[in-house]
């Protein structure tokens, strides 16, 4: 059955969904990373926080003008195809698509890693076991992935909220500023605000889930910049809290630093508790991702972009369940065949190409509509500037990316758009 999904997201759901997408266990690793790549710099990592925040804003911004205007399911392929061209749609939905199933997988692998860090098949299955539980609550329906959401969030905000009080508390002994060293700076901000970047560009899941949302016009964007203004000052509160209780040096050279942090300032028993809220956290993250991608594919499924059975709509539930279970047979055979923690770089270009296309398609309305649909309800007033420094920052983090992974992603693209070419030419030539 190919019906409509049901409007049923709350404001305070989707602020959840947006919450739980961005404070995934990439908040329990991201900061360190960052530090890292910035030379053991303080400086520098706020530099590259608010690079980051400033780019996750415009990208928001430009969601929330689109989602007023399209308040339907998939994200920036609808955008795309509705503003720009269906070829346009296709590049970003397929980025978001393929890219965000490898980060699912990488993310269960993770998972896994976190409870198992010394047995490898251990650590895969308890992954697949993860991705099957959360695929069956988000085949429960939306509600109740809003409501699993929020309760995953809570847990992981208090383990957060213990980790800044105890870094603020506690002054770790001085250490070399320049400790790592870092060839460029400019480079060394850039790189270390990519990572940042990734860790939290979950705000826009929800416009993915446009059609599920009350009043869509008013919910989306305020969810959006709740959940990112809260994430924000998150970050720049633990990223405080970690340079004050383990000294930049050492922030930069941890690869757990809120465990790290709650062993120094606590005692030694309290890593479990940094470990627990990293696997909660992840878990959030993949229940968010998990229902966010089969939305996606559904839109797709729809202008027959993918395979027309993943738009089917389960009439109890209201959920995408052929595309539900697509996706989460996807990400199993992903955890079980493929080293995924060692290649899901390129996901980030996907990402960012993704974000692109919100933007480009943000920069064309004109009016009180998108100039083509009078209907349609006004879209939320941002300068045009907005979207393109989103444009720009989209473009110039792409190029600080590995160029493994940039090839990478290129080849899915290649795949991507060969394919659909050769679906659409067979269809003219019959």
């Amino acid at each position: 059955m190919t019906a409509a999904l049901q409007r049923r997201l709350t404001l305070l759901h989707a602020v959840a969904i947006g919450l739980g997408s961005m404070i995934g266990a990439g908040v329990f690793t991201a900061i360190g990373l960052a530090a890292a790549l910035t030379g053991g710099h303080p400086g520098l990592l706020y530099a590259a926080l608010a690079v980051a925040a400033v780019a996750a804003l415009c990208n928001a911004l430009s969601t929330a003008q689109l989602a007023t205007v399209h308040p339907e399911s998939g994200g920036a392929y609808i955008y795309g195809r509705r503003q720009l061209h269906p070829w346009a749609g296709f590049v970003a939905g397929w980025g978001f698509v393929t890219g965000k199933t490898a980060s699912v997988a990488a993310m269960a692998a993770t998972l896994g890693l976190y409870l198992f860090p010394d047995d490898d098949a251990a650590a895969r299955w308890t992954g697949v076991a993860a991705v099957v539980v959360l695929t069956g609550v988000a085949m429960a329906g939306v509600t109740r992935t809003a409501q699993a959401t929020t309760a995953i969030l809570m847990p992981v905000l208090a383990v957060l909220v213990l980790a800044i009080g105890a870094g603020l508390a506690r002054e770790a002994p001085g250490g070399s500023a320049a400790a790592l060293g870092v060839d460029s700076p400019v480079q060394g901000v850039l790189m270390g605000a990519g990572v940042l970047f990734f860790a939290f560009a979950g705000y826009a899941r929800v416009a993915t889930m446009g059609e599920e949302v009350i009043d869509p016009a008013r919910t989306i964007p305020r969810a959006i910049l709740i959940a990112l203004a809260v994430t924000v000052a998150l970050y720049l509160l633990l990223a405080t809290a970690l340079i004050s209780g383990l000294g930049i040096s050492g922030l930069a050279r941890s690869p757990a630093p809120v465990r790290d942090l709650l062993e120094t300032a606590l005692g030694s028993g309290w890593g479990w508790v940094a470990v627990a809220g990293a696997a909660l956290a992840a878990a959030g993250a993949m229940l968010t991702l998990l229902t966010g991608v089969s939305r996606t594919a559904l839109a797709m499924a729809r202008e027959a972009d993918l395979p027309r059975p993943l738009a089917r709509v389960h009439a109890g539930t209201g959920t995408p369940w052929t595309a539900q279970l697509t996706v989460a047979l996807a990400v199993v055979l992903l955890l079980l065949t493929t080293d995924i923690l060692t290649v899901v770089g390129f996901s980030s270009f996907g990402v960012l190409v993704y974000y692109a296309v919100a933007n480009l398609s943000a920069l064309t309305l004109r009016g009180d509509d998108d100039g083509r649909r009078p209907a349609r309800p006004r879209p939320l007033r941002v300068p045009r500037a907005v979207n393109m420094l989103g444009l720009a920052l989209c473009l110039l983090l792409a190029l600080c990316l590995p160029p493994m992974s940039v090839a990478a992603m290129a080849g899915v693209f290649l795949i991507g758009v060969g394919g659909r070419a050769f679906v659409r030419a067979g269809r003219r030539g019959g």
